[in-house]
């Protein structure tokens, strides 16, 4: 049975991009997937987009925001993360349906060190990488000087919200779900949660 004990965490690097654009679609439960479709050019795979994407240097799908976690010398999963210093001037009325509440909280997270994404592959879940990578999340906002952290999820998400409970996270904030056909959820809300960094858990 696999263990955690050959977790290696590092940057991630622009060799990365295909694995991290699979992965954010993971965490994103296949609106990232969605969304680089309507950006295709002839010959491309949605994919192919996401992965251009995760290889830019700037913007806040890059590989330069990303942590990996390598487990028994193969990608397990990933941390997109950055802090969010200037406030989201785009109306979420004006985006796309699935993406608007996540827009909307982002606007009430302007401060903190922002955890965009995380997701782990599946034959790697159970092995505490989730919690390893959160953790090395939090000690990145603290070497920046930032005291407080937040996440938004899917309130249906049901074992990432009991993840980011067990670490500290409250819930402050909600905003609906809008729905799409890409859309995981056609009702209830986005979860915002936010945890002061070197907060004690017990």
């Amino acid at each position: 049975m696999r263990d955690a004990t050959n977790l290696h965490l590092r940057p991630a690097r622009s060799g990365d991009a295909k694995n991290l654009a699979k992965l954010i679609d993971i965490a994103g439960e296949g609106i990232p997937n969605w969304l680089w479709s309507q950006s295709v050019a002839v010959g491309q795979s949605p994919l192919d987009v996401g992965i251009e994407r995760a290889r830019r240097q700037s913007g806040g799908f890059s590989y330069r925001n990303a942590i990996l976690a390598k487990a028994f010398d193969q990608v397990a999963g990933m941390v997109l993360t950055y802090p969010i210093e200037i406030m989201p001037q785009e109306s979420p009325d004006d985006l796309p349906d699935p993406i608007a509440p996540f827009v909307e909280l982002e606007k009430q997270s302007v401060g903190s060190w922002f955890v965009n994404a995380l997701a782990v592959f599946p034959e790697f879940r159970g092995l505490g990488i989730g919690t390893a990578l959160m953790e090395e999340v939090e000690h990145a906002a603290h070497r920046r000087g930032y005291d407080r952290l937040s996440i938004q999820v899917y309130e249906q998400n049901v074992g990432a919200v009991r993840l980011y409970e067990h670490l500290g996270y409250i819930a402050i904030s909600q905003a609906r779900v809008r729905c799409h056909p890409c859309q995981p959820y056609y009702s209830g809300d986005v979860l915002l949660l936010e945890k002061q960094v070197g907060q004690t858990v017990f």
